[in-house]
């Protein structure tokens, strides 16, 4: 059994091996999952024992924790609280800084101490409204005996208007306003960054839980019908699933003629006809007439479930990966405790000051506070995300940028992806140009996928065109028109030329009949989605090994394996499958690029390292991928990739920058040659620096025809970076 919950307090990957470990510790629970995206964690227990209760063990750990609500999308506001807090510390720290100007001039006596007066009540408020979002998380780490940056950033900035306030009381020269508040607006620059690409992560769970129908209508053995709940539909149930519809469980088809997009399961492109005895599975939609069906297991059983459930759990390993910043900055805040509290102790026995001891140790507090390091990573991944976004991509996770550059394996799906997803008719050549005009007319009646590639093909209706008496659709066939005493039919060739019973040898394929006779025969096709094979050698020469898998029959996907020269494929495969292949690679070390659109690849595309989708996928498959592409070319993995790879040298550059500057910054500290009023600029000098180097990555003064050039010179362009 599962029970879900809905946890706001988790942030971190820290968040979530914390909460696992002390749920799993439970009596009762059997496994625990966290997932940040969602902010929630899902709690599975034995059936055969009592609901365990989690809420104390999650709030132990500072958590407030209640039941999920099935329908909840609402967003966590924490971006809009950010910029607000930005907006009033950086209108606190221009005015105070420009107060501190007329003290640098030379104003003494009741001048200076009415401006330190008046600085000191415009950073009170700013200090407690703007730096919250750190004094809240300070606290909820020291009081379940943690720490993380947040500390030492709250210790600096209370100290540092503390021994300001005093100062100003005492009457004395100097007081560091302006470096308290000037300290909050730097940090909140970097937070507000990362939250900016935070928040473009989306979970794709209850995208897909929309997909399912919120009932069906049921058939009662005396032939009335009444519209039952999804959660009332019980094995055995008859049920009119009307054209348009979604499958709502899975079931057996009892009576009825339509088509079937079985895309949510095998990706492919084009319908199934529906015949009684089919089995189908919850999600797939009725195309074109009424079936009635019965129904073989609860939506809780069903494939739509089933997948829900793999998208949880993959979505959730993802959630789990530590940021390149997390992992850099995990020893950072005991390290500056440590050298300030040195610094303090150290300046009472040399000079047994109490004042000049506090003001360097607090000098040592806010000259290593992590500005430069909060700016690193968030700068440079918002640059570039601005880069490729001028390239026709979207970046939905900043960490998306740093598992793109570990990848060392890349999948690729067929429909859709390597294919353009839609159809067009291969064989024009062989057809009569009058008997192509005339099943275009006919075609333009329909919305089939056959029909739409074949008014494409025909080209636009003659001014002239040919004038039917009548035209209707028969569905799981094709159309018929009359004129006069003319039948025509376009469809399904053995309904548009039926053979006498017990001939052999019926036609197959689409076809058009004129009065019963066929006059011609039609072959649709995908297409290779523009820049394929481009793209495909671009990543082979990088050294990274391909492959394909898509749930189309097997010799389709090898025509399309050899015409873009992937020497691994595999068809027929259903989404468990595409996870259970993407899960094996993982376990054996390897960090996979999956690329696809379609709605059976949401689980391998949120179980994958990093993920990539076109603009066209569906819904599921845009809100699983990482990265989605928004032009019809496939030479955005390749340029993805690209930029990712320049985007991670800067960001080592701009960490090594920060720690070459604490490295500096710290012994001046220390030794007493920086206030804090020097830290605070010094300070802000390492982050502009930041700033500066991230810039380089931008794509600034190249005309628009130089950002077309083909994905060498940009591959070349991005190693010169």
């Amino acid at each position: 059994m599962q029970t879900d919950l809905s946890v706001p307090g988790i942030h971190c990957g820290g968040c979530i091996h914390a909460i696992e470990e002390a749920l799993c510790a439970v009596p009762g629970v059997v496994h625990a999952r966290a997932n940040l995206s969602s902010r929630s964690v899902a709690v599975q227990w034995r059936a055969d024992g009592a609901v365990p209760d989690a809420f104390p063990a999650l709030a132990a750990l500072g958590y407030d924790a209640h039941i999920a609500e099935a329908d909840r999308t609402e967003s966590d506001g924490s971006l809009s609280s950010v910029l607000k807090a930005l907006a009033v510390a950086a209108f606190a720290s221009m005015n105070i800084m420009t107060l501190s100007i007329s003290v640098w001039s030379g104003a003494d006596g009741s001048s200076r101490v009415l401006l330190h007066w008046v600085s000191a009540a415009i950073a009170l408020p700013a200090l407690l409204y703007s730096g919250r979002i750190f004094y809240l998380s300070a606290w909820h780490s020291l009081r379940h005996g943690r720490t993380n940056m947040d500390v030492p950033i709250t210790v600096g900035i209370v100290a540092a208007f503390l021994l300001s306030l005093y100062d100003t009381v005492r009457g004395n020269d100097h007081a560091y306003f302006d470096a308290a508040t000037s300290l909050i607006f730097f940090l909140l620059i970097g937070r507000a960054l990362d939250h900016v690409m935070r928040e473009r992560t989306r979970t794709a769970v209850r995208g897909l839980a929309r997909l399912s129908p919120r009932g069906a209508l049921a058939v009662a053995p005396d032939g009335t019908r009444q519209y039952v709940a999804l959660a009332a539909i019980e094995p055995g149930r008859r049920l009119l699933i009307a054209a348009g519809e979604r499958v709502p469980v899975d079931c057996t088809v009892e009576a009825g003629t339509s088509d079937l997009d079985f895309s949510l399961v095998t990706g492919e492109s084009l319908p199934r006809p529906a015949r009684p005895g089919m089995r189908l599975q919850a999600g797939m939609l009725n195309v074109s007439g009424p079936l009635t069906v019965v129904s073989d297991a609860k939506a809780e059983d069903s494939f739509l479930a089933e997948m829900t459930r793999m998208m949880e759990a993959a979505e959730s390993g993802r959630s789990a990966y530590r940021r390149l910043a997390d992992r850099v900055s995990r020893h950072y805040a005991p390290v500056v405790h440590l050298a300030a509290l040195s610094t303090f102790l150290a300046w009472i026995v040399i000079g047994g000051d109490l004042h000049q001891a506090a003001t360097y140790a607090i000098a040592v507090l806010i000259i290593t506070c992590p500005c430069a390091l909060g700016l690193a990573v968030p700068m440079v991944q918002v640059i570039a995300a601005r880069r490729l976004f001028e390239n026709g991509i979207m970046v939905k996770d900043g960490s998306a940028l740093e598992r793109m550059i570990e990848i060392d394996h890349v999948v690729f799906d067929k429909t859709g992806t390597l294919t353009s997803g839609r159809l067009h008719l291969a064989n024009t050549d062989e057809i009569d140009p009058k008997w192509l005009a005339l099943a275009g007319m006919i075609a333009a009646h329909s919305r089939h996928p056959n029909a739409q590639a074949l008014s494409i093909a025909s080209g636009p209706l003659p001014a002239a065109s040919f004038r039917f008496d009548t035209v209707r659709e028969e569905p799981g066939h094709g159309i018929e028109a009359r004129a006069g005493h003319d039948i025509f039919r376009l469809g399904r060739a053995s309904w548009a030329s039926p053979m006498p019973a017990g001939t052999r040898g019926a036609p197959e394929g689409t076809a058009l009949a004129v009065n019963g006779e066929l006059v011609a025969s039609f072959a649709f096709r995908g297409s290779l989605r523009s820049g394929a094979a481009k793209a495909v050698a671009a990543l082979a020469d990088r050294g990274l090994p391909l492959e394909i898998l898509s749930g189309d029959d097997p010799p389709e996907v090898g025509k399309v394996a050899r015409q873009t020269s992937i020497p691994c494929f595999q068809g027929g495969m259903l989404p468990g499958d595409k996870l259970a292949r993407i899960s094996a690679l993982a376990r054996d070390g390897r960090k996979v690029l999956m690329v696809g659109d379609g709605l059976n690849d949401g689980p391998a595309l949120m179980g994958a390292h990093v993920s990539m989708a076109p603009s066209t996928a569906a819904d599921i498959g845009r809100n699983a991928a990482d990265f989605v592409f928004l032009k019809d070319d496939l030479s955005a993995v390749p340029l993805a990739h690209a930029v990712a790879r320049a985007a991670h040298r800067l960001i080592r550059q701009n960490i090594w920058i920060a720690i070459g500057y604490n490295a500096i910054a710290l012994p001046i500290a220390i030794a007493g040659y920086a206030t804090p009023l020097i830290a605070a600029v010094a300070m802000s000098v390492s982050s502009i620096i930041v700033v500066a180097n991230a810039t380089r990555l931008r794509d600034g003064g190249r005309s628009e025809d130089e950002r077309q050039r083909t994905l060498p010179s940009v591959h070349t362009l991005l190693r010169g970076t």
